[in-house]
């Protein structure tokens, strides 16, 4: 039995619900993080040190960090499909999951700090103003990569677009302010036609 733990409206937790959702594997989801505690017990300490979700566990094997987990998943049940068989393709997957964790995150995250998970009178219009100007470049590259292509890697969504895709759906879900971007944006509406991204992202509250 595969379980994963961690609650349904972290976007690191989404990365994971949507890849397997796509992949149509059975599994069991536990509440985890935020408002439900779990991840200061022992228990759960035992498994991830960091008291961070999502953690996975797969007869007797657990691993955490999203990115990671969705690598996994992508391998073990996707390959070919999440999980490019081509050395060249999947290295290609993997240099744009790992942008999406070391510049895209960092840059996003204090938009979606500041909007909300603070108090309108608390909030800091300066950090927002920034984190608004340093995305566009970065979604300007996605722009310009996406050009002549369905999704990050060819013609198929593989795991490249699904940490990429919560991403960009806080992003046009925070921002109004955006300069056009046709090829994001159509790639975008594409990921927004998956029934997996719906039920996994697109349906639950950003909280």
């Amino acid at each position: 039995m595969l379980t994963i733990h961690g609650r349904n409206n972290s976007s690191n937790v989404q990365k994971v619900l949507w890849a397997l959702r796509e992949l149509d594997v059975t599994f069991e989801r536990r509440d985890a993080g935020g408002a439900f505690g779990v991840v200061d017990t022992p228990e759960y300490k035992a498994m991830n040190p960091n008291s961070r979700v999502p953690t996975m566990e797969e007869d007797g094997f657990v691993l955490w960090e999203s990115n990671a987990i969705v690598r996994y998943l992508a391998g073990r049940h996707g390959s070919g499909i999440l999980c490019p068989e081509d050395p060249q393709a999947r290295a290609d997957a993997d240099r744009w999951m790992d942008w999406q964790q070391t510049t895209v995150a960092p840059q996003i995250t204090p938009i979606f700090w500041n909007l909300v998970r603070t108090p309108e009178p608390d909030r800091d219009p300066a950090a927002i103003e920034a984190g608004r100007l340093g995305m566009i470049p970065l979604m300007q590259i996605m722009d310009r990569h996406l050009s002549g292509k369905s999704f990050m890697v060819g013609d198929g969504l593989t795991m490249a677009d699904i940490p990429l895709g919560v991403m960009t759906y806080r992003w046009f879900a925070l921002i109004d302010d955006r300069p056009a971007m046709a090829n994001l944006e159509g790639w975008y509406a594409r990921i927004c036609e998956r029934p997996a991204f719906r039920t996994t992202v697109l349906d639950i509250p950003l909280t």
